[in-house]
């Protein structure tokens, strides 16, 4: 057994008695205050409370191991010609240690990604959860991803290794994300660290912005510059990718910018009925919003943090072909 599947166990073995022994101090006082007798709250309790530990383990062995295809087409009056119909896809937050042993699932994500035969394919940050070394085992699988663009992407707040063991008393990594830059650029994408690129169709051209990670909240850094990213790009579409959603309302919105791409959010790897917790931190949580002529898409992300299961929350793909409208 893996020690991943050995974590998982053991976190649903702890849940089940935890839940059990609240369940039989709860039958316990209403043996006392009701006519009912202590077996039959118990075994009726013990139906109920059956509902955690089965709705954790569905999320750890099917859940994540089930990627999800999202198909986003957007029209923009301003997009030059030569990008009508562009297929852009969009990933996120991947975090190497969720794929450590889990190779076959990455694999397949990757044949997915390829399969949609993308122009470009977009990832909007957290390579990692901990430490630059958790790419090593998953290198060789990311960098076989295929588009005619290639493959652009920027920081988000654990690419920073602010989690790492080897953090100084500041919170800061002696290396800081260079390594994950260096990893990064060695599967041949291209990371954008406040910088701006040109991707061309004929004569027509559209700019693509990699801002670090702006997070309004103290506790994730801020290391980005929008007006240095977008240095030389007034005047032509463009298109943003910056980690956290939250940056959209607090510097974007209401600026030439007609499409954001954001991820950090994982809507908190957990969807009852479409209703997230993460509703309630994130005013962009999953998916499409807009705002005038102006869009973000938030995506949920394909790895993990803190607890290894997606109840609700699959693991996404998203397809964004823009579209020049008439």
């Amino acid at each position: 057994m893996s020690t991943e599947a050995i974590a998982i166990t053991g976190v649903l073995i702890l849940c089940w008695t935890v839940l059990v022994i609240a369940d039989a101090m709860a039958s316990g006082v209403l043996a006392v205050l009701t006519s009912l007798t202590f077996k039959q709250t118990f075994l009726k309790g013990l139906l109920v409370l059956l509902i955690p530990p089965v709705f954790i383990a569905y999320g750890a062995w099917i859940g994540r191991e089930r990627p999800q295809v999202k198909e986003v087409e957007l029209e923009f009056q301003n997009l030059p010609e030569g990008f009508d119909g562009y297929r852009l896809i969009h990933i996120s937050d991947i975090h190497a240690r969720s794929f450590s042993k889990r190779h076959d699932s990455l694999k397949k994500i990757i044949e997915i990604i390829n399969g949609l035969d993308p122009d470009m394919v977009a990832f909007t940050g957290d390579l990692i959860t901990l430490d630059s070394s958790e790419i090593d085992v998953v290198k060789d699988i990311l960098q076989d991803i295929r588009a005619t663009d290639g493959v652009v992407s920027v920081l988000g707040n654990h690419d920073y290794c602010i989690y790492s063991a080897e953090r100084d008393k500041t919170g800061h990594h002696p290396k800081g994300p260079s390594e994950v830059i260096r990893k990064e650029k060695e599967m041949g994408w291209n990371i954008l660290l406040d910088e701006n690129m040109t991707v061309t169709r004929g004569r027509d051209s559209i700019k693509i912005i990699g801002v670090e990670n702006i997070s309004p909240s103290r506790h994730f850094p801020s290391k980005g510059n929008l007006q240095k990213a977008s240095a030389g790009t007034d005047g032509s579409f463009r298109i943003i990718l910056t980690h956290d959603p939250m940056h959209w309302e607090s510097e974007i919105t209401g600026k030439d910018y007609p499409l954001t791409l954001s991820g950090h959010t994982h809507a908190m790897q957990f969807s009852l009925f479409s209703w997230s917790p993460s509703r309630y931190i994130f005013r962009q949580n999953r998916g499409l919003y807009s705002q005038g002529s102006q869009y973000i898409y938030v995506n949920p992300g394909l790895g993990e943090t803190i607890i290894p299961v997606r109840i609700g929350v699959r693991p996404e793909i998203t397809v964004i072909t823009l579209k020049k409208s008439s």
